[in-house]
């Protein structure tokens, strides 16, 4: 896992101004405990691969005179970093501080003395009380992407000691400090560049990020960042577009976001607020396509109803239907005719929809004989739930009210074909919203990010995800 997986959550690219959100996130000190332990176990990879170049020199020591020395095949053996601790800098960035960390090496060592005396053998070094703390910044690039750095690093290296085997024991105190001071210098100046290694190694899954993430063949939903995050010292919050775009065109709809701000709530890891603005966005963009239409036939029915789309079925509720097209089957169109309203309240999510119902009578030659246009106003309740890394939900009617538009047969009673059309509302439309209400649409995520915990609340004018995280693989 990559350094501080949780950093792609706060940095979600552009940033514009003047624009509400409708998407607000709120990172928690829980979360960012998470992200420490991930990050670390990335750090510690990274130290794990420091190259010790061989080193070699000579040194006078009294009383035998200059001894030439060469330390060769150093390996890292073991790293150890068990106390960090990774702080918000309020309206700055993010600060990593590791303590008492120690690294562990074997290598070989070779001295030469007195012109014609040589002497081998082999050694392990402890470095103790290893001390390291990065300042990481986060910017967009060129493709306006989050982009992580580390723009300052300090690394300290504390006691070390050595223990060498092989050859003339006598020897090792004679040239022990030296040795000990020029291995510890060469591990210093390692630290701090794999370090920023290990921020750097971040980007790639950073590109991971489903900043534009595309729902079906109609829609696309955007959650490029709209201001810059807001850093205190307990969490991050930040503000994403969460808009709903029609694939290919990116309309903007004849109403706009209102501001709104989360909770103060903590015992999550992550909190995802989704605006009523984000869910009319998407009524917009599917009216818009003319997807919220359908052509209801009888084999969509239920065998087993007595309520038939055909003339006969009709023509008992509206006579002439049946005098001038007896025997045929029917066709209901259902659409709207503006963009539905859905409106959030506290455990309550309701969707006011206005379309029309057009009746035809199928004739032999399948052409399509207009009946009737009715008006219709519908009412439903919508039950919202996080599945996977997706939003989704299903609907029930409330209600429905019918009135004449149109029609082409005569006078007749509208009232007597409610049961009809409720009928055909719960058995055809409401089952075929559902199922593409069930697929959802996707949330921010990045890479292969997992929700733990979940739990969504409705409130006014939006919805509260409260949420753990895990990233696997």
């Amino acid at each position: 896992m990559f350094l501080c997986c949780w950093l792609a959550l706060v940095a979600l690219i552009p940033m514009t101004s003047g624009t509400n959100p409708g998407v607000e996130v709120k990172l928690t000190e829980k979360g960012l405990e998470y992200g420490r332990q991930l990050g670390m176990a990335s750090i510690q990879q990274k130290l794990k691969t420091i190259k010790v170049p061989d080193i070699s020199g000579s040194q006078e020591v009294s009383p035998i005179g200059k001894v030439k020395y060469s330390l060769s095949n150093m390996q890292i053996v073991d790293v150890g970093l068990p106390k960090s601790a990774l702080d918000l800098v309020p309206g700055t960035g993010v600060r990593l501080s590791i303590g008492n960390a120690f690294i562990q090496l074997h290598g070989n060592w070779r001295v030469k003395y007195i012109k014609i005396i040589k002497d081998s053998g082999s050694f392990d070094l402890n470095v103790n009380d290893l001390t390291i703390t990065t300042s990481i910044a986060i910017k967009s690039d060129e493709t306006g992407r989050p982009v992580v750095s580390s723009v300052s690093c300090a690394a300290t290296v504390g006691s070390a000691s050595i223990k060498f085997h092989g050859g003339a024991s006598w020897l090792y105190n004679l040239f022990k400090n030296f040795i000990d001071k020029a291995l510890r210098n060469a591990l210093q100046k390692q630290i701090c560049p794999l370090v920023a290694d290990a921020v750097s190694d971040l980007n790639p899954q950073l590109k991971t990020l489903n900043v534009v993430a595309k729902v079906d063949q109609y829609a696309e939903i955007e959650y490029s960042m709209v201001s810059s995050p807001t850093v205190s010292s307990s969490s991050i919050d930040f503000s994403l577009k969460g808009e709903f775009y029609n694939i290919g065109k990116h309309q903007e709809p004849p109403f706009s976001p209102a501001a709104f701000s989360l909770p103060p709530q903590v015992n999550n890891m992550l909190y995802i607020g989704v605006s009523v603005f984000t869910t009319n966005s998407a009524a917009f963009v599917y009216n818009t396509a003319g997807a919220l239409s359908l052509y209801i036939t009888d084999d969509m029915i239920p065998q087993g109803s007595p309520i038939r789309l055909n003339t006969r079925t009709f023509g008992a509720f509206i006579p002439q239907i049946a005098r001038r097209f007896p025997g045929l089957m029917m066709k209901l169109l259902v659409k709207t005719v503006k963009s539905p309203v859905i409106t959030f309240q506290p455990n309550n999510v309701t969707v006011q929809a206005t379309g029309t119902v057009t009746a035809y009578a199928i004739q032999a030659n399948t052409t399509l004989s207009p009946l009737f246009v009715l008006n219709l106003e519908t009412s439903v309740s919508v039950q919202l739930f996080v599945s996977e890394m997706r939003l989704a939900g299903a609907v029930t009617l409330n209600k429905m009210d019918l009135t004449l538009g149109t029609s082409y047969v005569g006078e007749f009673q509208v009232k007597s074909l409610n049961s009809i059309l409720q009928m055909v509302l719960k058995v055809v439309v409401i089952p075929k919203v559902n199922v593409q209400l069930a697929k959802g649409y996707p949330l921010p995520t990045l890479g292969k990010m997992k929700l733990v915990n979940t739990q969504l609340q409705v409130l006014k004018d939006y919805m509260l995800i409260g949420t753990d995280v895990q990233f696997i693989g």
